[in-house]
C-alpha cells in the first residue's frame, strides 16, 4: 500500500466528485491507461476505482466517485464525509483493462465508464493513431469530464445526452470502422451487452463494474494446500477460498469479493482451479473471492 494525502476534492459533474491524491512518502507507483487502485476508506471499506489522471505526473493520482445511493456504503462516505488532508492508503496499480497498440480506437463510454477512457484517449491521440470517443449519459450535468474532453479533443468526442440525442447506433458505429481497430467499452451493463451484440469479440475490449450473472454446478468441498507453509486448508461447499484461507490466518487482500478487480489473485501451482470471474486470470493465477476448484485439491503458492 502507499500513503497518500487527500489534496483535493472537486465536484466534476451532478453525483459525482474527482478526488486528487498526493504522495505522502517519495513518488507514487507508475501505471498505464486502464488501470486501477484499491482505496482504503477510513470506515473500513476498501473500493476500486479507475485512474483518470495523468500516468506521466508521478506525485498524484485522480480518480473520480459517483455517489450511488444504493451502494455498500463507498461512494456514501466518500460523498458525505470524507475532507482534505486526509491520509488514505492506495495500493499498487492493477491493469486488467489494458490499452494495446492499434491504428485506430474507438473508446464507448457510459457514465463514470468515462474514467479509464480519460487517459486512453489521450495516449492514443499522442501516439499519433485514429481516435474517437462516444460518450453516453443521461444529462450533459451528469456526465463527468465531458465539457473538457470537447474543449480538448473537438470533433474526435461525440457525447450523446440521452434526455435530448438518444442512443448512438453501435451497427453504424462497427460498419464505420477500419479492418485494425480496436473497441474499448465501459459502462452501465446495457452498453456493454449492446457493444457485445455489436462489435466482433475479438476487437472488443470490455471492463464491467459488475459480475456477469452465470450459472456453475452445485459447490463441491475441496482442500487448498498451502505448498509454502505445508499447512492444508479445507474449504467448505458454499464458502470462498479467499474466506477459508483468511479464516486460516493467511492476509489475502481483496476488494470486490465478485470477480471483477483483481485484487485476490493468487499463484496456483497444481491442481484444477474453476475460473468464475469476469477478468479472465493468467495461466497459473485464480481469483480466489470467487474461482474454486475442480479437483479434489488445489495447490498455492501460500
Amino acid at each position: 500500500m502507499q500513503r497518500t494525502i487527500l489534496d483535493h476534492v472537486e465536484p466534476v459533474a451532478e453525483g459525482t466528485v474527482s478526488l486528487v491524491l498526493r504522495a505522502a512518502e517519495g513518488p507514487l507507483a507508475a501505471w498505464e491507461p486502464g488501470a486501477h487502485v484499491d482505496l482504503a476508506l477510513p470506515n473500513w471499506l476498501t473500493r476500486q476505482y479507475s485512474l483518470c489522471g495523468d500516468p506521466a505526473d508521478r506525485e498524484r493520482y485522480r480518480v473520480a466517485v459517483r455517489y450511488d445511493p444504493l451502494s455498500r456504503g463507498g461512494s456514501e462516505y466518500v460523498h458525505l464525509f470524507l475532507r482534505t488532508g486526509r491520509t488514505l492508503e492506495v495500493s499498487l496499480p492493477r491493469n486488467n483493462f489494458p490499452l494495446l497498440p492499434a491504428p485506430e480506437y474507438l473508446f464507448l463510454a457510459g457514465g463514470i465508464g468515462i474514467t479509464p477512457l480519460v487517459p486512453m484517449l489521450a495516449e492514443a491521440v499522442e501516439a499519433g493513431a485514429s481516435a474517437r470517443l462516444v460518450y453516453v449519459g443521461r444529462s450533459a450535468a451528469t456526465m463527468p469530464f465531458a465539457a473538457d474532453l470537447q474543449a480538448t479533443y473537438g470533433d474526435r468526442v461525440r457525447v450523446y445526452a440521452t434526455d435530448d440525442d438518444g442512443r448512438p447506433d453501435f451497427a453504424a458505429l462497427a460498419a464505420g470502422l477500419g479492418p485494425r481497430a480496436l473497441v474499448y467499452c465501459c459502462g452501465p451493463t446495457s452498453m456493454l451487452d449492446a457493444a457485445e451484440a455489436a462489435f466482433p469479440s475479438s476487437r472488443l475490449h470490455i471492463e464491467r463494474f459488475r459480475p456477469v450473472a452465470k450459472e456453475f454446478g452445485p459447490d463441491e468441498p475441496f482442500d487448498v494446500r498451502c505448498v509454502r507453509s505445508g499447512r492444508t486448508v479445507p474449504v467448505a461447499a458454499g464458502e470462498s477460498v479467499l474466506d477459508a484461507l483468511t479464516h486460516a490466518g493467511y492476509p489475502i487482500p481483496s476488494g470486490c469479493r465478485e470477480g471483477v478487480c483483481g485484487s485476490c489473485e493468487i499463484a496456483v501451482v497444481g491442481g484444477e482451479p474453476e475460473h468464475r470471474d469476469d477478468i479472465g486470470a493468467p495461466p497459473g493465477r485464480m481469483y480466489c473471492c470467487v474461482s474454486r476448484a475442480s479437483s479434489s485439491t488445489l495447490d498455492v503458492d501460500l
